[in-house]
């Protein structure tokens, strides 16, 4: 749904995997008092029913350039987090009219970018042992009801085992401004994220300390304030030195 408070331009919030919209709670007032925002809710994700098959980066980034295309949103700046930086990226190189900036919040182009702690947890969730506020969540907003979470899992960690596999020369393509952000203990490899930075011709890199992959949770001021510099200047600043 977009913010009703602003006109601005159009700025989607890419969700992450397996989170509904309300995990952006901390971002939507501070955006919507200058753009205009929307949170689509991705196939198997929060509202939106679950499909047959699998889920893949390329399908859900389908599904956000059928949504854009939906509401006559010719183009916005993107603002995705975790999976939803993933689709944010592969947006930018399929259709470059569609993004004016991009920003990718622990986001990894290549699944292989992931730390080896964070894929042993990823392999073990179940809807027992998974984040109990995001179990409700689904539960409580999902069309498939509780006994839904199981499923939304099995799929999310498959499509995160196998993808994206995005290369350095598919991100040299994306030609928006783009914003790598992440924590310093995220669950991609910080060298991942700065090979991210520099693969992508006019990126500015954001490392915010003391932060791991809930960064805009745990530390949404820094989060808020770097993003809205960013897209009110998103163009690299030339050195003097």
């Amino acid at each position: 749904m977009p913010s009703p408070s602003c006109q601005g331009e159009p700025l989607l919030l890419l969700h992450g995997g397996t989170a509904p919209i309300e995990l952006w709670a901390p971002q939507r007032a501070a955006f919507a008092a200058k753009y205009t925002v929307y949170l689509p809710e991705r196939r198997v994700h929060g509202r939106t029913a679950d499909v047959p098959g699998p889920i893949t980066y390329e399908l859900m980034a389908d599904d956000t350039i059928a949504f854009m295309d939906a509401l006559g949103i010719s183009s916005a700046h993107l603002v995705g987090w975790s999976d939803g930086g993933n689709i944010g990226m592969i947006m930018a190189i399929q259709r470059p009219d569609l993004v004016r900036t991009l920003v990718s919040i622990g986001g990894n182009f290549h699944y292989n970018g992931l730390t080896a702690e964070f894929c042993e947890s990823m392999l073990a969730w179940t809807p027992e042992n998974f984040a109990p506020l995001i179990v409700a969540l689904h539960g409580r907003i999902s069309p498939g009801g509780p006994e839904s979470v199981g499923s939304m899992l099995k799929k999310v960690v498959a499509n995160a085992s196998t993808g994206p596999t995005l290369t350095p020369a598919d991100l040299a393509k994306i030609t928006a401004p783009t914003l790598v952000l992440v924590g310093d203990d995220d669950c991609c490899t910080l060298e991942h994220s700065i090979e991210l930075y520099r693969s992508v011709p006019n990126a500015q890199l954001c490392v915010v300390p003391g932060a791991n992959h809930g960064v805009p949770l745990e530390k949404p001021v820094i989060v808020n304030e770097a993003i809205l510099a960013f897209i009110a200047s998103p163009e690299r600043p030339k050195s003097t030195m």
